[in-house]
């Protein structure tokens, strides 16, 4: 799998559906909506093994796809590849049980936040 060209959706479905149930090291990771990396998390056995970012865009767009009027942090918000912020992903596979993760960094005018958000293939759309 390449780790420069972007996943499509159908490509992170099944990655989403070899994916095992968290171990005790990544379970603290599995949030079902965006959630900020707790401070202090152990983030050593996750493995990048793909990516959403589109290297052809100099700035992909910031608009995000809830069509059904979810939040960003909802646990049942789609994951959608070519909108915010999954179009600035990189997709993330425990060693340990091969639970996966999406991982991007919000930054913010005085900060940056390390968000995560478990993959849930059946929240994948391609919108």
């Amino acid at each position: 799998m390449s780790t420069t060209t972007p996943l499509t959706a159908a490509e992170l479905v099944a990655l989403g559906a070899q994916a095992g149930t968290p171990c005790s090291d990544c379970s603290a990771l599995a949030c079902p909506g965006w959630e900020s990396v707790r401070g202090g998390a152990e983030l050593s056995q996750l493995a990048r093994v793909g990516t959403l970012r589109d290297p052809a865009l100099d700035e992909p767009t910031v608009e995000e796809h809830h069509p059904a009027g979810t939040r960003g942090d909802s646990a049942d918000a789609p994951i959608a590849p070519a909108w915010f912020p999954y179009n600035r992903c990189d997709v993330w596979r425990c060693t340990r049980c091969a639970s996966v993760f999406l991982r991007y960094t919000e930054y913010g005018g005085y900060y940056n936040d390390e968000r995560i958000r478990r993959l849930d293939p059946a929240r994948v759309v391609d919108a």
